[in-house]
């Protein structure tokens, strides 16, 4: 397994060993002992599996409690998966991490609580894979909406296919307004 660091310390990239020949391929995902070797030690409760048509835009989702930090990775088609800072006094809040992620790089991103993530599928079928932190709980969720112009984040589509919820989503700046955003201070 490799680690790389992005311009964000706490949004890591885990690329994983993958064994193929003309059958097909083996990787190992997740594996405790490898990860905590690695110095990576947080504890996953909940595995959930998300399917997209191309030019869905889902997010930017996030939740305070409990705290929900989510490892992503895409098992079928590409997306182009996103995390952003919301923690309030963070040297990097509202600053974003975008990746191409897909079923051919086998790459994961990792993001702790207390940053909002997302994806725009770029396949005709994406499926995302993600691992939790924290169990879902939909009285302490939200999210940011996907074109605010303080956080900038520059989607590789244009005009995304968005659920009612994402396209009326709150600001950072209204985010920030709220006590809840007191749950992640950095």
């Amino acid at each position: 397994m490799k680690i790389e660091k992005t311009k964000i310390d706490d949004v890591l990239i885990f690329t994983p060993k993958v064994r193929g020949d003309e059958r097909g391929f083996f990787m190992e995902v997740y594996r405790k002992d490898i990860f905590k070797e690695l110095g990576f030690t947080k504890e996953f409760v909940q595995d959930n599996h998300s399917r997209s048509k191309k030019n869905v835009l889902r997010g930017i989702h996030f939740q305070w409690d409990p705290p929900m930090g989510k490892m992503m990775r895409v098992t079928r088609g590409e997306a182009f998966l996103v995390a952003v800072d919301i923690r309030k006094n963070s040297p990097t809040l509202g600053e974003w991490i975008g990746e191409f992620i897909s079923e051919e790089n086998k790459k994961q991103i990792w993001a702790p609580a207390g940053f909002a993530r997302g994806f725009c599928s770029l396949s005709d079928v994406t499926e995302i894979q993600y691992k939790c932190t924290g169990t879902y709980n939909q009285n302490a969720e939200s999210g940011i909406r996907w074109n605010d112009p303080k956080i900038g984040i520059k989607w590789p589509v244009d005009n995304p296919q968005l659920s009612e919820k994402d396209t009326v989503a709150q600001t950072l700046d209204e985010w920030l307004k709220t006590p809840e955003s007191d749950f992640f201070i950095k």
